[in-house]
């Protein structure tokens, strides 16, 4: 019984589908992970801030990510999840601002959003995905549930889990996110 969740699991990671922006999907998983290494080097070699972002379960791997990608791989991350900031915008602009506004102050042209949304629906998500893209931002979306999410063609790379299990999608958004930084981390030997 509990064998099965593994082998859903596995199932679904070998499922998973990254495209480009125009829709094509990229030739195979190596291909995508070395699409995905190279872009967050080229972040990291020319000093571009990395942002990640996701509502529940995809803000918890967004804060890790945020903190893997500063401590293990070197790059200047940035975390939209302060207290004061979140709540202000909240306030003030509405929930569905809350990564959107900071991104216009934060952002600069070159730099990495990584939208993580099981859904690939959030409004306050699209609204900050939207914003990157105006500001000429790089941008990576990983999401789940229906192919046809508001997100999943907004992206330079977009990640989609063909299944409506928010576990899943979210233990593989996780588990593809490691993978790039543990690779970067071991190439440049950033770890501690």
């Amino acid at each position: 019984m509990y064998r099965e969740y593994l082998h859903q699991l596995i199932q679904c990671l070998e499922a998973t589908q990254i495209y480009k922006q125009d829709g094509m999907p990229l030739k195979d998983y190596d291909d995508a992970m070395q699409r995905f290494v190279d872009l967050f080097s080229e972040i990291k070699k020319e000093g571009k801030q990395v942002f990640f972002i996701g509502n529940g379960g995809s803000a918890a791997i967004a804060s890790h990510m945020t903190a893997d990608f500063m401590k293990n791989g070197g790059m200047k991350t940035y975390s939209l999840y302060d207290n004061s900031v979140t709540t202000c915008m909240g306030n003030d602009y509405g929930y569905e601002q809350i990564f959107s506004r900071p991104l216009e102050f934060l952002a600069n042209e070159g730099d990495l959003l990584v939208a993580i949304s099981s859904s690939g629906n959030s409004k306050n998500i699209v609204n900050a995905v939207l914003v990157a893209r105006d500001k000429r931002m790089q941008v990576i979306t990983l999401s789940g549930f229906q192919r046809e999410n508001r997100i999943s063609r907004l992206g330079k790379y977009n990640v989609y889990v063909p299944v409506c299990h928010y576990g899943m999608v979210e233990s593989i958004h996780n588990l593809i996110l490691q993978q790039v930084v543990d690779f970067i981390m071991e190439r440049d030997g950033e770890c501690l």
